[in-house]
């Protein structure tokens, strides 16, 4: 017995060392993601059956986008203009006047697959169709049942469906939403996309034109599995981290708890041991399974000691296990297994009596929440691990620790989870409502009345039953952190009840359920609260003197890009700068109209009126900055007293919209989120532009002591004028008012306005945070920036690795500020910005004497880089990058 046992054990170690991330068996499991084809079911007369047999000629039929939805094919396939470009989405049928058949479509994929021997078994897996659907194997139908929802995973035992030869044809006809909504221009059209268990954008809101086959199609990963007998289904890992915490210290332990569904879909008995295996640990639990028999096992818990934990973006490091999850019969044959990435962490959350708000703390700690609003990666759901790493990094670039995936959306992708695992960005994640459509407000757009949108969906159960299944798919991640039941409204009361009182406490039970995004029970809106919002520009005083709700779920403003971002989907007719209409959002220019401009105003002419689209971008960029570190510096400084946490509306756009966001659709970042990422960092000094005061942040758990705080300004020719430096200390996790500039400032910046510059040095005279301010003369105008001379600037590149970077600016001693310089790794040849990349830092100012060094993370594919600078009173400079 000694003999089997450690045999058993260094056969699961093994499958550990041989860890995939998927949660599937690595070598056991496929994505059929190419080869398909598509034809649309109207112009067909065969019969299903008929057209799912491999001697049924396809070959005629277009190249199919799978995953994706039947625009992403028919974008492919160049039937469709760009729908992101200009206004060409308005030459694209709209399936409300089309017609439902004019997006029904059939799909189909030719793969090699044999019959299993013995035992084993062939699963057919969809992770998601949208609306309905009818799947058709080697001419028999798979789903005997009809089949519904966007958010319901469909899984199949296809083995006796295989053909003899291994040569198999897949047939899958997909229908689009029941409920297409008429896109009226409201929140959602006319409301009736919400009668669908699905996201609701898709008709169309106010950052985003309608799609126009509601993204109908097989739009997430197609998978064919190979297990043995006995299968596993939605193990789920809970991690319990008992105490208060602190990174780098010696900790003690943590538990890990894991559980699974075992279901035998063999026709004779199996018995085997369900093992777990974390940290070279593992715990076993003896398992006999009937014929067909469902059993959900749970194991005992390990115990990890001294545990490398996982922790938000800024708090600490993002440690994560590798684990796998098995069953193996008493031949010590593996039926099934699922590998599963760990992160040992516990989330709480805790009423705040003082802001009368909750509060979340990671692993005992407090975190003050800085967030931002999600929507999806892409409208037209083209999905990809790339695309999700970039943005999620992008968050972690903004200093943000949160991000809200909002209700009119999707639950979001695993692969989703796994870079905010990654990068350390806890998730809130919406179910699938909206006060907008689901009638928490009076709207003349909409089709129906209050008392009857109240009640959508029209089929609750299939939403009760997707939630719980969304709930299984991503319960594992741990950045997963917080459930909210909709956005702005309650769901109806059978599925709200479902999911707070049955649904969450049996699947998940480890996580804070919000009733809905702006509930009283997360942020109680009294007499001292004046709402969410605003999502428009502000004066900068704004976000330090007027207080929003304790834990603000939404507040935001501008966002465009510059004239290169601009230029990817503005026609060149269109490229001019656009004339606001007084106390309206709209312009008058069609296309900037259509893709959802909120207007800069006089926050823009106040640094001079611009002369070109190319000057008004690039003064916008200035307000993006300064709007973005202002919002974020306004909470921070109110944090624990007004505030518990604040979700920016919203950091990123799956479209060509021209608000709202830190990067463009093209993952080009702006100001935007420069802004933030100064704003937000963990020890900083800041600038109050309520009262003119400097403030320190101490956004970590240690005390800080003697730090010397320096507070200067700089003429526009660049002459230093000291205020004051003192010494001062940090109180943990808080901010601190230290004093007032009022009456400093009143004297320098009356005539044309001036720099300031807060530094925080530590006990060694190093500079751990520089923020640099620019401020108006006393008529609110930038006049003085305008009369700078040239930058001094000089840049040197050098290659540090295979697609990195390092950039020194330097700024000589008797020369200017440099200000606002934007840099871009671009194609040596074209001129071209190349995307995504990363930057350490952008949109910098550099005082004279100072040096700055940035890195940069480009794509690898680049057989060469320059680096393009340029800035308010530096012309371009290029230099190419050289090992």
């Amino acid at each position: 017995m000694m003999i089997k046992h450690i045999a058993i054990t260094v056969l699961f170690l093994a499958v550990c060392l041989s860890y995939c991330r998927a949660q599937y068996p690595s070598a056991r499991s496929y994505e059929l993601n190419s080869g398909w084809k598509c034809h649309k079911a109207s112009g067909l007369s065969v019969k299903p059956e008929t057209l799912s047999e491999s001697r049924y000629s396809i070959a005629s039929w277009m190249p199919a986008t799978v995953p994706g939805t039947v625009l992403t094919t028919l974008l492919e396939n160049k039937k469709i203009p760009d729908p992101f470009y200009g206004m060409n989405n308005n030459r694209i049928p709209d399936i409300a006047q089309a017609g439902k058949a004019y997006y029904t479509y059939w799909f189909c994929k030719d793969f090699k697959e044999a019959p299993p021997e013995d035992n084993g078994q062939v699963w057919l897996n969809f992770r998601g169709i949208n609306y309905r659907c009818a799947v058709y194997l080697n001419g028999k139908k798979v789903n005997k049942e009809p089949f519904t929802g966007m958010f319901l995973r469909q899984r199949y035992n296809v083995t006796r469906y295989l053909e003899p030869s291994g040569q198999n044809r897949l047939a899958v006809i997909v229908y689009p939403p029941d409920e297409v909504g008429d896109p009226n221009g409201g929140q959602g059209g006319d409301g009736t996309i919400a009668k669908n268990v699905a996201h609701q954008y898709v008709a169309g809101w106010d950052w985003i034109q309608p799609v126009r086959d509601r993204n109908t199609g097989i739009w997430d990963k197609v998978t064919i599995e190979k297990t043995g007998a006995v299968i596993i289904t939605d193990p789920f890992i809970k991690t319990t981290v008992p105490g208060i915490r602190k990174p780098g210290e010696q900790q003690e332990p943590a538990f890990v708890h894991a559980s699974a569904t075992l279901e035998n879909a063999g026709n004779t008995a199996v018995t085997g041991v369900l093992r777990y295996v974390v940290n070279e640990q593992y715990v076993t639990q003896r398992v006999q399974l009937q014929p067909f028999e469902k059993k959900e096992v749970h194991l005992s818990a390990i115990e990890i000691k001294n545990p490398r934990l996982w922790w938000p973006n800024t708090y600490g490091p993002q440690n994560l296990y590798r684990s796998v999850i098995s069953f193996v019969k008493d031949d010590q044959e593996i039926s099934d297994s699922r590998n599963i990435e760990v992160g040992l962490r516990e989330v709480r959350n805790n009423w705040n009596m003082h802001t009368r708000s909750m509060e979340v703390r990671v692993n005992g700690q407090l975190v003050f929440i800085r967030g931002g609003n999600w929507i999806v990666s892409d409208a037209l759901l083209r999905f990809s691990n790339a695309r999700y790493d970039a943005e999620v990094r992008f968050h972690r670039d903004m200093g943000l620790n949160l991000i809200r995936v909002w209700g009119g959306a999707l639950t979001e992708r695993p692969e989703f989870y796994e870079a905010c695992d990654r990068y350390g960005l806890l998730v809130m994640q919406d179910f699938w409502g909206s006060g907008d459509c689901n009638g928490r407000w009076m709207d003349p757009k909409k089709k129906e009345d209050q008392w009857t949108r109240r009640q959508y969906p029209d089929d609750h159960q299939l939403f009760i039953r997707s939630a719980a299944d969304m709930i299984r798919m991503i319960r594992n991640y741990p950045s997963l952190a917080i459930w909210c039941g909709g956005n702005e409204i309650v769901l109806p009361p059978d599925i709200f009840h479902a999911l707070k009182d049955s649904l969450m406490p049996v699947l998940d039970g480890t996580r804070w359920f919000i009733d809905y995004s702006n509930s009283d029970s997360m942020s109680y809106n009294a007499t001292g609260g004046n709402g969410d919002g605003p999502y428009g520009i502000q004066p900068l005083s704004y976000f330090w003197n007027y207080r929003t709700w304790p834990f603000n779920s939404e507040i935001g403003s501008v966002g465009m890009g510059d004239l290169v971002s601009l230029q990817r989907f503005l026609p060149k007719a269109n490229q001019v700068i656009p004339s606001e209409q007084k106390g309206s959002e709209a312009v008058n220019d069609s296309v900037w109209t259509y893709h959802k401009y909120i207007g800069y105003g006089r926050f823009v002419n106040a640094y001079g009126m611009p002369r070109d689209l190319e000057d008004f971008a690039n003064k916008a960029q200035l307000v993006n900055y300064d709007q973005y570190r202002s919002l974020t510096e306004g909470f921070i400084g109110h944090q624990w007293d007004w505030y518990t946490g604040v979700i920016i509306w919203k950091t990123q756009n799956p479209w060509t919209a021209l608000r709202g966001q830190m990067y463009d659709y093209y993952l080009d970042p702006n100001a935007c989120l420069y802004g933030l990422r100064t704003g937000n960092r963990p020890l900083h000094g800041m600038f109050s532009f309520g009262d003119s005061s400097v403030y320190i942040a101490n956004n970590t758990w240690e005390k800080k002591d003697n730090l010397m705080l320096v507070v200067k300004t700089y003429d526009m020719q660049g002459k230093e004028h000291l205020i004051t430096q003192v010494f001062c200390e940090a109180i943990p996790q808080n901010s601190k008012r230290i004093f007032s500039l009022n009456s400093a400032l009143s004297r320098v910046a009356k005539q044309e306005g001036t720099f300031l510059a807060i530094q925080l040095l530590d006990a060694d005279k190093t500079m751990i945070d520089e923020n640099i301010y620019w401020l108006p003369d006393a008529t609110g105008q930038y006049s003085g920036l305008n009369n700078m001379p040239p930058s001094r600037l000089t840049m040197h590149c050098r290659k540090l690795a295979e697609g990195k970077a390092e950039v020194t600016l330097t700024n000589p001693y008797d020369a200017p500020v440099a200000f606002f310089n934007r840099l871009s790794v671009v194609d040596p040849k074209t001129g071209e910005r190349l995307l995504p990349g990363f930057y350490s830092d952008n949109y910098v100012t550099l005082l004279p004497g100072s040096q700055k060094k940035i890195t940069i993370d480009y794509p690898e594919t680049a057989s060469g880089i320059s680096v393009s600078v340029s800035g308010w009173n530096l012309k371009e400079q290029r230099q190419k990058v050289r090992p």
